[in-house]
């Protein structure tokens, strides 16, 4: 019996042993599995967004007014009252289209006293060719007759004496017709210049009145503004730029411009001049756009927004403005591995930026980027996307 007992206990024992190193070998695999899974990082949620390959601009916007392409001051050049006066504010005006009329009476009047005086001259012109002749056909008899000795050298003497003095007489009258004839055609300037004329250089042959200064029966004195004329189409726009946009204008760079007058509608135009000097008081440049204005919609004086592309590039590696990230100083982006479990470090440099939208250049890169969650990562890092890749456009 106690045999016995003792076998039992050594089997019970054995069996105790077996059982024992199986749990220990099963809590030893189960810590290094736990351990190991302790020490793989979990993904991180991220978002992300697809590289593009296409255009991009950069465009400015600034504030702008509008100005009349050119204008005049129709004013006359002598005094009178107005008899008439044939335009009105906002009235079309064509090239020397006369639009006022002064009072001439005393001008005609001038006229006729001038023409008088010129009658005068002429007939006295007429005279002292007459005595001219005389005195040279004595003159001519008198050297006949020396010639046959019959006349004295006194008498020759005389005669040409005389002829001189009637040569002399006739350019002195030939002299008063001269200034009668310069007299009377001033007079008549003066005439004409009762009949007030619209005129300006220019391509364009219709302007139009801004400001009427004057109204009929008035009298004004010379050089009086009477109106004030126009050109609208085309229409200058006025803006000013600071120094970081002033190296990236040239002339001929198209813009946009709007305006509050015509909500949603847009109006092109170009640059046609920027200034060579900066204002001191506000370290601006003034810069120039013209803008085709055919029906006249655009007025000077409105305000405007005008929209400027300074740089373009075109098939351009294009991300959005999100996934670009400081690290170490240098700007980067965290590109999607393939199998979309990881991410790469790729260090870019930034170009042009639209909206939400830059431009990078350096390595070439296509797929996706991450644009949410990136402060969490490093190169290789394993993320977790979440939901949809979201697009580029703003």
């Amino acid at each position: 019996m106690q045999r016995r007992s003792w076998l039992f206990l050594l089997i019970l024992l054995a069996v105790a042993a077996s059982v024992g190193g199986l749990i220990y070998q099963r809590l030893i695999v189960s810590g290094e599995n736990a351990r190991s899974k302790a020490k793989a990082p979990s993904p991180v949620p991220v978002e992300v967004a697809t590289v593009e390959q296409g255009d991009i601009e950069h465009q400015r916007t600034f504030s702008g007014t509008l100005q009349a392409q050119a204008e005049i001051v129709v004013a006359p050049k002598v005094s009178g009252r107005i008899e008439q006066l044939d335009a009105d504010l906002a009235d079309i005006i064509s090239r020397d289209q006369v639009v006022a009329r002064l009072d001439n009476d005393e001008y005609v009047q001038d006229v006729r006293q001038v023409e008088a005086e010129l009658a005068v001259a002429r007939a006295n012109l007429a005279e002292a060719q007459s005595l001219l002749k005389i005195a040279e056909r004595e003159l001519e008899r008198v050297e006949k007759l020396r010639q046959r000795g019959v006349s004295s050298e006194s008498q020759r003497d005389a005669a040409k004496a005389d002829q001189l003095a009637k040569q002399a007489h006739v350019e002195v009258t030939q002299a008063q017709v001269t200034r009668a004839e310069s007299a009377l055609e001033s007079a008549r300037i003066r005439l004409g210049y009762t009949t007030v004329t619209a005129s300006w250089r220019g391509d364009s042959e219709q302007r139009v009145v801004a400001e009427r200064y004057v109204d009929e029966g008035e009298t004004v004195s010379a050089n009086t503004p009477l109106l004030r004329i126009v050109e609208l189409n085309p229409i200058t726009v006025v803006f000013f730029v600071t120094e970081r946009d002033y190296a990236l204008l040239q002339q001929g760079q198209s813009a946009n411009l709007t305006t509050d007058a015509y909500p949603g509608e847009s109006f092109s135009g170009t640059v046609v001049r920027i200034s060579p000097v900066f204002r001191e008081s506000t370290r601006q440049a003034q810069v120039e756009l013209r803008v085709r204005n055919p029906l006249l919609r655009l007025k000077p004086g409105m305000f405007v927004r005008v929209t400027v592309t300074l740089e373009q590039a075109h098939d351009a590696t294009v991300v959005p403005e999100q996934a670009l990230i400081t690290r170490d100083g240098r700007n980067g982006v965290f590109v999607v591995s393939a199998d979309g479990k990881t991410v790469n470090w790729r260090p870019v440099t930034p170009g042009i930026q639209q909206g939400s939208r830059v431009q990078v250049t350096g390595e070439p890169l296509t797929g996706q980027v991450v644009v949410l969650g990136q402060q969490l990562l490093d190169d290789g890092s394993p993320i977790r996307i979440a939901g949809e890749a979201t697009s580029t456009r703003p």
